[in-house]
């Protein structure tokens, strides 16, 4: 039996307790109206901009995984239970490449947040971080990308990365001279040269079967910080002791926070309901977004 058969079975015999007690609907009901009336600062989830770094879009592989320690929460059963549906979120294949155009390279895998935020490599190459780089002949380019493929003469591998969030783009997985690497690709562009490499390409994906399990079982929302020490939004969370888990994934300051709420669970999933209608963005829209 899977986990969302699982949890149905459990609602169901939970829900004819509740309602032979006489206390599921009003109590849903009234949990449902405080949520929605809720005034938290509530805002969209960013979705990716044309970037030179992976980083810029939101780091979902991390989902694969995923420790378990990952997810916080007063019950282990319940973060348990978050985990193994969020674990199934991202599916991952590699590729053996031939050969791939170097000019193809859109960006970086690598994670610098430090770095100027450019569309392309050429608005990269123009910016005053590689204003010491100089290339104004073949000889110039191949002294270029040799610092940052030591091998690229004798036509060694690379490693690249692609996510269908970040649409058709390639990602190359070094880490070192990064400067000079933009650099030369800008320059064969520019300059019409076809250069190839054998590559590793690792793929991510938005398994759309995964999607769907978590949208049948929780609802995903994303909480600003304030809602955590938000007194009303938290009596509500703790006080009729609803089953959730916190998942923190978004990186940038001041991200909100995932709330996952199972909705096999009646009050829980009043809660879900009300903060939607409040205005807490769906973490499930957002992914169906980023998968197209």
């Amino acid at each position: 039996m899977s986990f969302s058969e699982q949890s149905a079975s459990l609602s169901s015999r939970l829900g004819a307790l509740a309602q032979r007690l006489g206390l599921a609907g009003r109590s849903s009901r009234q949990i449902f109206e405080r949520a929605s009336g809720l005034q938290l600062p509530f805002q969209p989830l960013p979705m990716p901009v044309q970037s030179i770094w992976w980083e810029s879009g939101p780091p979902l592989q991390r989902l694969l995984d995923l420790p378990r320690g990952a997810l916080s929460g007063p019950v282990q059963e319940d973060k348990a239970q978050a985990h193994a549906v969020l674990i199934r979120l991202i599916k991952q294949r590699q590729e053996q490449l031939d050969s791939v155009d170097l000019r193809t390279i859109s960006g970086f895998s690598c994670t610098d947040s430090n770095r100027a935020h450019c569309s392309s490599f050429e608005e990269y190459a123009a910016s005053a971080a590689c204003h010491h780089i100089r290339i104004i002949s073949y000889k110039d380019f191949v002294k270029a990308i040799s610092q940052a493929l030591p091998r690229f003469l004798a036509g060694e591998q690379i490693s690249l990365r692609q996510a269908n969030w970040h649409g058709e783009q390639l990602y190359w997985s070094g880490e070192q001279n990064l400067e000079a690497f933009a650099c030369a690709i800008a320059y064969a562009r520019r300059r019409g040269l076809e250069i190839s490499l054998p590559a590793l390409l690792t793929h991510y994906q938005i398994d759309p079967a995964g999607l769907s399990e978590l949208q049948s079982c929780y609802h995903m929302l994303a909480m600003p910080v304030q809602a955590w020490s938000d007194p009303s939004f938290m009596a509500l969370l703790l006080d009729h002791g609803l089953p959730y888990a916190r998942l923190s994934l978004l990186r940038s300051p001041g991200a909100p926070e995932f709330l996952l709420l199972p909705k096999a669970h009646e009050q829980a999933r009043a809660l879900g309901d009300g903060l939607r209608l409040a205005g807490a963005p769906d973490a499930v829209s957002y992914l169906q977004q980023l998968k197209r």
